[in-house]
């Protein structure tokens, strides 16, 4: 079973939040938090983890240490000693959180904003921007592309190490080095495109809000 949970920013818990979650965590990422300047962004970022946290007693129904979150030369956060995997990712006013047992996931979300695409045209296999081109909606179309491409990388685990134009995005699915990632669409909200993806193929999910 794959686990997604999602929750919307609100500033009025953000001062709830600071309150009664920040101080379990490590002094760095307490520092982190307090030198944004908007409070968004760093609600963005804490809830997050809140909700990993939240997710893992609920599901797994144990607890881990809130300073143990490691991350790999990649900057990929994980658990040391655990078999439970994660990724979080967040866009305009949504976090998500994806777990799962056993295999790498990553998980991207994006809001649908008005950009100029053709910014991101050398980002694109030739096939994946005539797909983009030749939508109807091309804004979501590329959206789609992006967040599945972002996600796939970030199982992968090497981030932007990897050009995202070196592998296609085909029939919900990319190949990196031999290695396949498979992708699904997660609809959380009309506005926003989402994507998880795992080293595995993707089984039952479980989409919860908190």
């Amino acid at each position: 079973m794959i686990y997604i949970y999602y929750s919307y920013i609100s500033e009025d818990n953000f001062e709830n939040l600071l309150e009664n979650e920040l101080s379990k965590f490590s002094s760095d990422y307490q520092d982190k938090i307090k030198g944004y300047r908007r409070w968004q962004d760093a609600q963005l970022s804490l809830l997050g983890r809140v909700i990993l946290f939240k997710a893992i007693e609920q599901v797994y129904k144990c607890k881990l240490n809130y300073k143990e979150i490691l991350q790999t030369k990649y900057n990929k956060p994980y658990f040391k000693d655990s078999l439970i995997q994660f990724n979080i990712s967040h866009s305009g006013e949504i976090v998500v959180c994806a777990l799962v047992e056993k295999s790498q996931v990553g998980i991207d979300i994006e809001i649908i904003s008005d950009i100029q695409i053709d910014d991101f045209k050398w980002q694109m296999t030739e096939q994946e921007w005539l797909t983009i081109t030749s939508s109807g909606k091309m804004m979501e179309s590329f959206f789609a592309y992006w967040t599945q491409k972002e996600a796939v990388i970030k199982t992968h685990g090497h981030g932007l190490s990897i050009p995202l134009k070196t592998f296609e995005i085909s029939e919900d699915a990319a190949i990196i080095n031999d290695q396949k990632f498979f992708l699904k669409e997660i609809k959380i909200d009309e506005k926003y495109k989402c994507y998880i993806s795992l080293d595995m193929p993707i089984d039952e999910l479980c989409i919860r809000k908190i």
